[in-house]
């Protein structure tokens, strides 16, 4: 049987630290609900706003499979493997942190914000030596289609991650149908509402709801505005 879950956009976590305007759709940090804990590996799903010149400070992670997707603006990335890299609007970056890492997060313009979705998978293999990756991709791919950002293939389409997961990005004229079909039994999708309004399988969906979606083949996507679209394509177990 078909189940779904419905997380609206105004009943997430919200976190105003200033230089830090923070949405969580899973508990994080002081923000804990029992029934918003998960959805299958899929663990944090954080919708951050960075003030100008602002950002996080050296912190660690280990056994975690950590995906960034900046929506507007830049970030500026440093960990303890060597890397220091800014990632645009376009770029997806993935850090396995596996046995552990240290990175800092900020924005390097004094003159404007940067937007980001952060999200956290569980990793299907543990103590991992860590990993770093950022990509570049055409986002004219994404127009009117669903483009492939992430997989558990280093030779697929996008970044690659320790988990049997497929994330997908699409930028939707209004009127535009889609179907996805999903890519193992085991897996649910997660949808997550970037901007505009969509209806999927019959549910209405507006900008930062979304829509958790189990024991389903394929799921159809009409956007009834102009809209763009993450789908989370993760194991449940």
């Amino acid at each position: 049987m078909k189940n779904t879950v419905l997380h609206k956009a105004n009943e997430r976590g919200h976190a105003d630290h200033g230089w830090l305007n923070a949405y969580h759709s899973f508990s994080f940090a002081n923000w804990y609900n029992p029934d918003k804990v998960q959805f299958g590996v899929l663990r944090v799903l954080n919708d951050d706003t960075v003030a100008a010149g602002m950002g996080f400070g050296t912190h660690p992670h280990d056994n975690m499979e950590i995906i960034t997707i900046p929506l507007e603006g830049d970030l500026a990335h440093k960990d303890s493997m060597g890397n220091e890299e800014i990632i645009k609007f376009g770029d997806v970056q993935v850090m396995s942190a596996g046995t552990g890492i240290r990175h800092s997060e900020f924005n390097p313009n004094e003159d404007k914000r940067t937007k980001l979705l952060q999200i956290w998978l569980f990793p299907n293999k543990r103590n991992v030596e860590p990993r770093y990756q950022q990509i570049t991709l055409d986002v004219k791919d994404r127009q009117n289609k669903l483009q492939q950002i992430l997989s558990p293939n280093p030779e697929d389409a996008g970044v690659w991650i320790h988990q049997d997961a497929w994330f997908h990005m699409g930028k939707f004229e209004k009127g535009i149908t889609e179907t996805y079909t999903v890519k193992r039994n085991e897996n649910g999708v997660y949808a997550f509402i970037i901007s505009g309004t969509v209806t999927i399988n019959g549910q209405t969906l507006e900008t930062r709801d979304a829509l958790g979606i189990t024991n389903t083949e394929k799921m159809e996507i009409t956007a009834t505005s102009d809209a763009e679209i993450l789908l989370m394509d993760v194991p449940m177990e």
